[in-house]
């Protein structure tokens, strides 16, 4: 489905949490591009999309909006486990799909939608937006100007500082809803990781624990409520946090292992309970290394690349751009490639079979930790829907060597 450049573009928000404000943009980054309508099956939710979106019709179920019919596009934000159902009903009914990251939270029900999005040819994007934060473009600029030669080993250290806010005390929480936290928090860096080693994980392993949330008692509902709504720099320690989901089972600190199809072997760590919020990449080649140092603007990617004893300044930096917090940015672009998409047929940079590496690394890491961390691999994708994105996505670029 291309719409053409002079039709307008109709678009629904399905599911009006906090992340739904990425819809804000839609009118802002395409010209005849405006948000219609709005989805949410609770009260309070339908309250948020006229806050959000004006007096545009708010249906209390997708179904209802299918019905209703006069939408090109949807944007979808609602929590994870519902992520295939809903994509896979919007993808029927011939409406372009945002889905929100993590694609699901089983392989089996993103290879589901996959399918679906392969048998119609309905648009399907992945909101990876973090592919273009300032701080992964400046890291996959070194790489493919073979600064470092040829990469071999990445590791990445996420101190998550907002854990207890943003995923203990709500659905987050709950392994039912979430599935883990190595998929639903990770599934941004996982797809860099695939994005800057260029290959995707076929073999992984995970660990991890619920080491400091599991035992702060302090617990309630927080029905018609959303993050904003309780997060304060002031909720410090950990231990002494209140108000976390009824349900807390997913792990607080995870780490995985990956061996990608091309050799590459690459590390992820996450802690919930850090006292500050960033993540950290290096990335080792055959001729130097990087490091990010900060990873909005402001930060700096270093490279090493000349033998030495320990230098905390590196041969060259290079700034990282966009905002100073948050992801902004990164959303104006991926709406920005989802519109273009839908009404351009433009390529893209996100392929939703990248999507799928990482709902599978992630899903799988998860699965491996709560089995006594036993080495898990990634099965292959049916070859038709591998096809079928390869004709709507932007082939990576060939990375030079020095």
């Amino acid at each position: 489905m291309v719409l053409g450049p002079d039709q307008d573009v109709a678009v629904a928000v399905v599911g009006t949490g906090a992340r739904s404000v990425i819809a804000q943009h839609v009118s802002a980054v395409r010209q005849g591009a405006r948000v219609v309508a709005a989805v949410d099956t609770d009260e309070a939710g339908r309250e948020r999309a006229r806050a959000l979106f004006g007096q545009v019709p708010v249906h209390r179920d997708h179904r209802a909006l299918l019905d209703a019919g006069g939408v090109h596009a949807a944007v979808v934000t609602t929590p994870d486990d519902t992520h295939a159902d809903i994509a896979v009903d919007l993808l029927r009914g011939g409406v372009a799909v945002y889905l929100e990251k993590p694609l699901a939270t089983r392989l089996e029900d993103a290879d589901r939608v996959l399918q679906v999005a392969a048998e119609t040819g309905t648009p399907l994007y992945v909101g990876h937006n973090f592919r273009h934060a300032g701080v992964v473009r400046a890291m996959k600029e070194v790489l493919d100007r073979g600064e470092i030669g040829e990469v071999k080993t990445i590791w990445v250290r996420h101190f998550v500082g907002n854990g207890g806010d943003y995923y203990f005390k709500d659905w987050h929480a709950d392994r039912r809803r979430t599935g883990t936290l190595l998929l639903q928090k990770a599934s941004h860096d996982i797809d860099v990781v695939h994005h800057l080693a260029s290959s995707y994980t076929r073999r992984v392993v995970g660990m991890g624990d619920l080491m400091v949330y599991g035992d702060v008692q302090d617990r309630r509902s927080r029905a018609g409520e959303t993050m904003p709504d309780w997060f304060s720099y002031d909720n410090w320690p950990p231990a002494a946090q209140t108000g976390l989901n009824p349900v807390v089972d997913v792990e607080d600190v995870s780490m995985m292992m990956m061996g990608l199809d091309n050799g590459v072997l690459a590390s992820y760590q996450q802690c919930h309970f850090t006292p500050d919020y960033w993540r950290n990449y290096t990335v080792i080649g055959t001729e130097g290394r990087l490091e990010n140092v900060g990873d909005t603007g402001g930060g700096v990617v270093k490279v090493w690349d000349r033998r030495r004893e320990w230098s905390a300044a590196g041969d060259r930096e290079y700034p990282v751009a966009g905002v100073t917090s948050g992801h902004e940015d990164a959303d104006v672009l991926t709406m920005t490639e989802f519109l273009d998409h839908v009404v351009d047929g433009a390529p893209l940079t996100v392929s939703p079979v990248a999507a799928r590496a990482a709902v599978a690394a992630g899903a799988l890491a998860a699965a491996s930790l709560r089995d006594g961390s036993r080495p898990l691999d990634v099965p292959p994708l049916d070859q038709h829907v591998l096809d079928h994105f390869a004709r709507t996505s932007r082939p990576a670029p060939e990375r030079t060597t020095r």
